[in-house]
């Protein structure tokens, strides 16, 4: 039965993530070297394609008339579920979680103060990659609408708004000493980040929920609307995933990853029954 161990290593100045496979392997091909502004250009070319995709197929189907096209208008409509632009932002809450896992894996080896604390924001992002596939949220809205009746309307529309800015209150308040200890570039980013994010997830639905509430929601500037909350909700992440690498960068600069086998050569030989 083979056993293995992950090491996480502190380097040099030299800002790369090393991943040995074998003792033997050249170095050149282990290395790779992680640039967070290349990632952050990659990351925000890729969101304006899906956004500019969106709202051509939007404008397609409501000034041309043609809601189809090959099923392209639905595939790349940033408000459906089961779509690129879903896959894409799934995709980009699962990198950040990714990020504060490492981060989090880091400060417990350290024994660091706040170590708990970036392994929770792991786990919430995590959580909000599940949510923004299976769009967990919208299941809050036939309950709340139940509990408020005829006041789930106009702004409160889309009634998972208002379970949704109780969790951020309580959660920003609960991380605030967090956030100060952060270093300044890295804090501020952040606050941009949740700016930008909680502006589309919580500003931009109380908007769209009041005009979904009288228009409805199978009309052009409905559909423009859902394309900035979600547009400001991509580049919140991409923003959030950004101050994620540079405090990497500064703080770590080389992370070394290694996988030692427990067992011996001679080990390996012995046949499995």
């Amino acid at each position: 039965m083979k056993s293995n161990s992950l090491r996480l290593k502190q380097g040099s100045r030299s800002r790369s993530a090393t991943i040995p496979a074998t003792a033997s392997a050249p170095s050149s091909i282990n290395r790779i070297t992680v640039i967070p502004l290349r990632i952050t250009q990659a990351l925000g070319i890729a969101a304006a394609f899906l956004v500019l995709a969106s709202v051509t197929g939007q404008l397609v189907k409501y000034l041309g008339g043609h809601d189809f096209v090959y099923g392209l208008v639905r595939l790349f409509y940033v408000d459906y579920e089961n779509t690129v632009p879903s896959f894409f932002s799934a995709s980009l809450l699962l990198m950040a979680a990714f990020l504060l896992a490492l981060i989090a894996t880091l400060k417990q080896a350290a024994h660091a103060t706040y170590r708990f604390q970036w392994a929770l924001l792991s786990c919430t992002f995590l959580f909000m990659a599940i949510d923004e596939a299976a769009s967990i949220h919208e299941m809050l809205i036939g309950p709340m609408r139940g509990l408020l009746g005829q006041e789930a309307s106009g702004i409160f529309f889309f009634a998972w708004v208002i379970p949704g800015i109780a969790v951020a209150m309580i959660f920003g308040l609960s991380y605030l000493r967090f956030l100060l200890h952060l270093p300044f570039k890295t804090r501020w980013n952040i606050v941009l980040a949740a700016t930008l994010y909680l502006g589309g997830a919580i500003g931009m639905e109380l908007i769209g929920g009041r005009y979904a509430d009288v228009h409805g929601m199978e009309n052009l500037t409905y559909s423009m609307a859902a394309t900035v909350e979600e547009s400001l909700e991509m580049a919140g992440v991409i923003v959030f995933i950004s101050a994620l690498l540079h405090y990497i960068a500064d703080n770590y600069h080389e992370i070394r990853i290694q996988l030692d086998s427990a067992q011996t050569p001679a080990q390996a030989l012995v046949p499995k029954h």
